[in-house]
């Protein structure tokens, strides 16, 4: 081998060894970038790639009823949503998805195409019946993904909707007291840190990042019990006299606390589809209506108060009518003397109005306003109206004789309810709520002398009795005080002559009052239209449902019997 040959080998070697010492010192040198430089950053980059923090829904508080009964729980629930990045690769499968979910092709591709170009995530169906969550799941196709949540369910169905209200589908309320305590029935939700795989699947926790904190129940004032009982007499009252409407509350004279509130119609919380916007007003709260003679009661008692009749007290009545500069106020028929007592039960307009009309007008204004008409309840409920009573300064005579019998002057169920809780709690006014209370020592506002409720209460107690108005509104086995009521709808071409509000307003057991019952119903059809022929036996079916629910001992000697005087006296 030459000196020539021997050089170039040589150089040869030496090269080939240069470059695997530069390869290997840049091989070194980037692992040292990338194992020591850029450590951190990598990792994190690493970990963008793999780990998601995805949040944790709160479970949304219960809501319970007095006995601690479940009324509206939220159970898991899954959702289908997608990742349109992925999914726009594989429309040869739409077909499936959308057969799977009950949807159009069209409709899954609608979704897609509207996502922006780097959105990756869409909801393609919220929640689902599990079956329909099991067959997306057996499809496995790339980008389609299932979401648990929580759906709102209401065990009672639309007996105490107006009452609950209802949530969205994201679980916000949004009526009743699901809004008004959406607050903390709501909770706070949490976050996790998860590993995903290529296809966007969480396989392993890693860490809670927030634990989410589940809403706090509420126990209501309501008794599932009674408010049953309530909502099948009120619909079977709406439907027996094809009314329009119907409202009914019960109420415990002493706490307010609302056992049971209906409306009809009715709507089903629960039902993917919603009714008309009608069904979910909750009348009983929001739709305040003249009285008619349910107002008498407070019209005598603030006679009483004022101290111009007692109960010994002669009201002339005779012929029958009365006018009242351009107001002719009627009875039914000539009553001839009435004391208090009879001016009740047979319900008349004139010797009420006579009584109404010994008065101040500003002094008969206190006391109604006392008795919380015009005011808030104090429920708080959502959308709550109440009413309208002008002030007594503003009356005149002929506003001061058709309020004393229950025109010029709107009231809701629920703010009647209230007033009447005064005459049976010895003139002591609970404010109302829809919570159970819990301070068992709770006492109203004394807002009617105790001897004056203790008197009305006693004339009002022969409302029900033979020859009085509201005879269909006894209970066998309890004393019943109560007060029936009709009044004219008005309209905006002034009252009409064949559409009514029939009402009854009570109390029992009338020796110790605990409940009252206001039943309230519109427009009822056909010649039976008074609110002793329609209201009064609706009454007497709830009453008497509530009193056996709760135990309440009888006070009542003889057991109701009927009399002839109902088919020929005016049973207003």
């Amino acid at each position: 081998m030459s000196n020539s040959e021997v050089y170039v080998q040589r150089w040869r070697h030496w090269l080939f060894l240069g470059l695997v010492a530069a390869f290997a010192l840049v091989v070194f040198g980037r692992a040292y970038v990338l194992q020591v430089q850029q450590k951190d950053f990598l990792q994190k980059q690493g970990a963008a790639r793999q780990q998601r923090t995805i949040p944790v829904a709160a479970t949304r508080g219960r809501i319970l009823d007095r006995n601690l009964t479940p009324l509206a729980v939220s159970t898991p629930i899954n959702s289908v949503w997608a990742d349109p990045r992925k999914l726009r690769h594989s429309p040869e499968r739409y077909a499936e998805l959308a057969q799977a979910l009950g949807r159009s092709p069209q409709r899954i591709q609608d979704v897609i195409d509207r996502a922006p170009e780097n959105r990756g995530f869409v909801y393609l169906a919220r929640h689902v019946d599990p079956s329909v969550a099991n067959n997306v799941a057996a499809l496995k196709i790339e980008g389609v993904n299932l979401q648990r949540e929580y759906g709102r369910y209401y065990p009672t169905g639309e007996v105490a909707s107006h009452v609950l209200g209802s949530t969205n589908i994201d679980g916000k309320g949004i009526e009743g007291l699901e809004a008004l305590w959406d607050e903390s029935l709501k909770g706070t939700p949490g976050e996790r840190r998860v590993i995903r795989d290529l296809k966007g699947r969480a396989f392993s926790e890693i860490e809670y990042i927030n634990k989410e904190s589940d809403g706090a129940d509420l126990v209501l004032s309501i008794d599932r019990r009674i408010q049953y009982v309530a909502y099948r007499e009120l619909k079977r009252a709406v439907e027996t006299h094809s009314a329009k409407s119907g409202s009914v509350v019960v109420m415990n004279t002493r706490t307010g606390e609302v056992l049971a509130l209906a409306n009809q119609p009715a709507f089903n919380p629960n039902a993917s589809s919603g009714p008309q916007i009608g069904n979910r007003r909750n009348r009983a709260v929001t739709d305040p209506v003249e009285p008619g003679s349910t107002i008498k009661p407070f019209t005598i008692a603030a006679g009483l108060e004022l101290g111009v009749i007692n109960p010994e007290s002669v009201i002339e009545t005779s012929p029958g009518s009365f006018q009242i500069g351009p107001l002719r106020v009627r009875d039914f028929r000539d009553y001839g003397d009435l004391s208090p007592e009879g001016i009740l039960k047979k319900s008349s307009n004139v010797g009420v109005t006579k009584v109404s009309l010994l008065s101040d007008p500003a002094a008969t204004w206190a006391v109604l306003d006392r008795l919380g008409f015009g005011t808030d309840t104090g429920s708080l409920f959502p959308g709550e109206n109440y009413g309208v009573l002008r002030h007594g300064s503003a009356w005149r005579k002929v506003e001061q004789a058709t309020i004393a019998y229950g025109y010029g002057l709107s009231v809701t169920p629920l703010q009647l309810a209230r007033a009447y809780s005064a005459l049976a709690n010895d003139g002591v006014m609970p404010s109302v709520t829809f919570t159970k209370r819990a301070d068992p020592n709770y006492e109203g506002e004394q807002v009617l002398d105790a001897q004056v409720a203790r008197a009305v209460r006693r004339m009002l107690e022969s409302v029900v009795e033979p020859g009085g108005t509201g005879e269909r509104a006894r209970v066998a086995g309890y004393r019943v005080a109560g007060k029936t009521g009709t009044s004219w709808k008005h309209t905006a071409k002034g009252y009409t002559e064949d559409k009514y509000y029939a009402f009854f307003a009570g109390m029992a057991p009338a020796s110790d009052p605990e409940l009252v019952v206001v039943v309230m119903i519109d427009e009822p059809s056909g010649d039976k239209y008074y609110g002793g022929e329609v209201a009064a036996p609706a009454f007497a079916a709830i009453m008497s449902g509530a009193l056996r629910v709760l135990g309440l001992p009888m006070d009542a000697i003889e057991l109701p019997q009927r009399t002839a005087a109902l088919d020929s006296e005016k049973v207003e």
